[in-house]
Parts: C-alpha cells; sequence; structure tokens
C-alpha cells in the first residue's frame, strides 16, 4: 500500500542550519533512506526550497495567485517520502525513525493511490 509522509518543520530554523548541520541531518537521514531503498519501499522523495520561492493559485470563480504557500502556520511542508509498506502502522515505524534522525517538526502519513490516466490501480 502507498503512504504520503508529509515533512512539516519550522522553516527559519531549518533553513538557519549552517552546512556542518545540514550535512549531519543528511547524514543521519540517508542511513533510513538507504534501507528502505534496498528493501524497495522509498519511492520518490524530496525537500522543497523555501516558501519565499512558492506561489499558490487560489481557486474559485475568479482564480487568483498569490505569493508563499496556502496557509499561514508555525511549521511548514518542507518536503515529502512516497513509502510502499505493507500498512499505517509500517508507516508510522518510518516515520518514528525519519524523526530521531531528524528531530523537530512533525510528519503527517496519509494512504495515498496512484493516479495513472487511464490505468486501473488496485485499491
Amino acid at each position: 500500500m502507498l503512504y504520503m509522509l508529509l515533512c512539516y518543520n519550522n522553516e527559519t530554523e531549518v533553513m538557519g542550519w549552517t552546512q556542518e548541520q545540514d550535512d549531519a541531518v543528511m547524514g543521519r537521514l540517508s542511513v533510513v533512506h538507504d534501507r528502505l531503498v534496498a528493501q524497495g519501499k522509498l519511492g520518490p522523495s524530496g525537500r522543497l526550497q523555501g516558501t519565499s520561492s512558492a506561489k499558490t493559485l487560489v481557486k474559485g470563480e475568479t482564480p487568483f495567485v498569490i505569493d508563499g504557500p496556502f496557509a499561514e502556520t508555525k511549521e511548514q511542508f518542507l518536503g515529502f517520502y512516497v513509502l510502499d509498506v505493507a500498512d499505517m502502522d509500517e508507516a508510522l515505524g518510518i516515520a518514528r525513525e525519519l524523526g530521531v534522525a531528524n528531530p523537530g517538526g512533525a510528519y503527517e502519513v496519509r494512504p495515498m493511490r496512484l493516479y495513472l490516466p487511464g490505468a486501473i490501480a488496485a485499491e
């Protein structure tokens, strides 16, 4: 089953890390990433640029574009993982493991469906 793991953290804090601090966190995360890739459980993942580079299309009768993310929150959406694991418990276990490697913030874990136009995906 596919799960999306959404990464939230305080952008000011994370973007303020020194190169050494960032390298240390990424090194700890790589240990988990490498194991999950070897097990065939980690799909695409990404680290987003800062929210100051974002634009949001606000939908409606007259759509318009605003600078920055949609919501004003304490913690920002900074990255994501796609996991292919047995169930929610396994996905939460991976989130806990990643949380030890990269403390602070939160991970939102949500079941997802793969959307391929014209294809029928198993649920």
